[in-house]
């Protein structure tokens, strides 16, 4: 891609989460910034009806990165935002979640940064947070984790070489983010490195959304029932023992349960 021109005016770009999928968890300031916007520049994983919130004369450019399929590669997209200010427009880089969570919202606010084009941060409620709550999963509780985690399932080089010592500790809860492809070596390192093959653990796919499915077992039993319920991304993982609260605490309907909880004393 050739080097941004320069317009008589920069506009400014603004980093958006829309947060996990239900489109009344976006902030109203997001809601705001992306109804006044001249481009969208926007993910596959962004909140659902988000678009009908865009002016129709705006432009609507499709970024999405799905596994092993990147419409845009990452560099070109850091240049495309450049450019787009660089025309003049107002840009909203509109991402699922929040933008500084498994993101890659600073990898692009640094190009910004380089090419002097003006830049704002707008925190979106991030996956753990929504999909958990909408699970009936606390992700901290007084007695069983003192300690939440974030981490991702799937490395830049398309590894799950994480550091398993400190996930594996107990009285916290992880939280792995793109990790489907990788579950069953989730659950066998964790298992590995001390964690009860009956730690509670729970995948929760398509979360906030009527689509929402839930799935509570153990890290024995976990990556089987997932394969055998076909869950597939997007979905996230959640391993501790706040999971064996899930069937007491859950509220969201559909309340769909692919397995049995697993009752964990």
């Amino acid at each position: 891609m050739s080097q941004p021109q320069h317009s008589s005016r920069t506009g400014t770009v603004y980093l958006v989460g829309s947060g996990p999928g239900a489109l009344d968890l976006l902030t109203l300031r997001a809601a705001r910034l992306i109804g006044e916007a001249d481009a969208v520049v926007y993910d596959h994983l962004i909140a659902e009806g988000v678009l009908d919130l865009v002016r129709a004369d705006a432009q609507k450019i499709y970024v999405g990165k799905e596994s092993s399929k990147h419409t845009v590669p990452q560099e070109e997209l850091n240049l495309l935002l450049v450019r787009l200010a660089r025309e003049g427009k107002n840009v909203v880089r509109l991402k699922g979640g929040d933008p500084f969570i498994f993101g890659r919202g600073g990898e692009e606010i640094e190009t910004l940064f380089e090419f002097g084009i003006p830049f704002e941060v707008v925190p979106g409620v991030t996956a753990a947070a929504g999909c958990a709550a909408y699970a009936g999963i606390p992700l901290t509780h007084r007695d069983h984790a003192q300690v939440v985690v974030f981490v991702t399932g799937h490395l830049r080089d398309g590894t799950v070489n994480l550091d398993w010592p400190a996930l594996a500790r107990p009285n916290q809860t992880v939280v792995f983010y793109m990790g489907i492809g990788g579950i069953g070596e989730i659950c066998r390192q964790m298992i590995a490195h001390g964690l009860p093959a009956t730690q509670p653990a729970a995948v929760v796919q398509n979360g906030t959304s009527n689509r929402q499915q839930v799935l509570v077992a153990d890290l024995d039993t976990l990556a089987g029932r997932v394969k055998e319920a076909g869950i597939s991304s997007p979905a996230l993982i959640i391993v501790g023992k706040v999971v064996s609260l899930q069937k007491k605490l859950a509220w969201f309907p559909p309340k769909v349960f692919l397995a049995e909880p697993v009752c964990h004393d």
